[in-house]
């Protein structure tokens, strides 16, 4: 049985301004030790997703629908006193803005050290003593002194690795990692990357790595799902769907990624107005033009078919 096992999870917003469908009914599981890479443009629900699993859904969103079972229980009906409890401890967060997880007010070490006060009872001293031996563990050189700085003391790449330290500081069973490397750059990148997957292998931590960079999911995925305009689309191994990807927009995605020795061909262009959108005067979306096998049909759109094993596609059976 996978650890996180997640169907028709459907996420709307009701605003003035109409209805938006962040998450429109999907289905995905990830086994213990399991890194599901989740991918797609920007606002087509992958962030939304994240923090539906989390009941941590702004308002005026709410989740309609669907199950989230972790361990065999399903997160929406847990009351939210025990939801807190897994918040932080069973299940952790890394934000893809870390001066948006830190307080500027508070030290490193002592926002650490509050985690493992919260979850495991520690005191003041004991939780601050591992809340170094996290840091040193992530990699930031000289601990016990950056323990004492504030977040806006430290570069993006180390902050990074301080809101990692803050989730894994209660050894948690899935990590959700949304945007990791967002602004950092190319080498910094990597060694986040690294830490991640070196983690993970340590822990036997499953892993929902939310992200618009295929060369990361490339290095660090398991099995990618494919998500447009709040649904997923194709999902996979990763070798089968860097190989032999079948719905267009995943091979619209792949085409955008530029390659050495193609400096003159074009990249391609995923036509259609972006995900979410509410202007009715918009163009048509990227499904109206997609051929008849994966385009909708009397206003139904396909559902997932398996194509082969392990390899599913929104498309009309043949």
């Amino acid at each position: 049985m996978p650890l996180l096992d997640v169907h028709n999870l459907t996420t709307y917003f009701f605003t003035t301004g109409g209805l938006v469908k962040a998450v429109r009914g999907i289905d995905f599981a990830i086994g213990e030790g399991e890194t599901l890479a989740l991918v797609g443009e920007s606002g087509c629900g992958k962030s939304m997703t994240a923090l539906s699993l989390l009941r941590l859904v702004p308002e005026p969103g709410r989740i309609v629908d669907g199950e989230i079972f972790f361990a065999g229980e399903d997160l929406r009906l847990i009351p939210e006193d025990e939801m807190r409890r897994l918040r932080g401890n069973q299940i952790a967060m890394v934000f893809q803005e870390p001066m948006t997880s830190l307080n500027p007010v508070f030290r490193i070490g002592e926002q650490i050290g509050e985690v493992l006060r919260l979850h495991k009872g520690l005191d003041r001293q004991p939780a601050l003593d591992a809340a170094i031996e996290l840091l040193h563990r992530v990699g930031i050189p000289s601990p016990e002194r950056r323990a004492r700085d504030y977040p806006h003391h430290l570069s993006g790449g180390m902050r990074q690795r301080v809101v990692i330290a803050m989730a894994l500081a209660c050894d948690p069973r899935l990590l959700i990692a949304d945007e990791p490397t967002t602004a950092l750059d190319v080498t910094i990148q990597a060694q986040i990357m690294d830490l991640l997957m070196q983690l993970k292998e340590e822990r036997r931590m499953a892993t929902l790595l939310i992200t618009h960079d295929l060369g990361v999911v490339a290095q660090a995925a398991d099995r990618i799902a494919v998500m447009y305009n709040g649904l997923i689309m194709e999902q996979g191994a990763v070798t089968t769907i860097f190989t032999n990807p079948v719905h267009p927009y995943t091979q619209g995605l792949l085409g955008c990624i530029p390659r050495l020795g193609e400096k003159k061909k074009r990249l391609a262009v995923i036509e259609g107005p972006p995900p979410g959108s509410l202007d009715p005067a918009a163009p048509r979306s990227f499904l109206d033009n997609c051929p008849e096998r994966f385009a909708p049909k009397r206003g139904q759109l396909p559902r997932l078919h398996e194509v082969e094993a392990g390899h599913w596609v929104r498309c009309w059976e043949d």
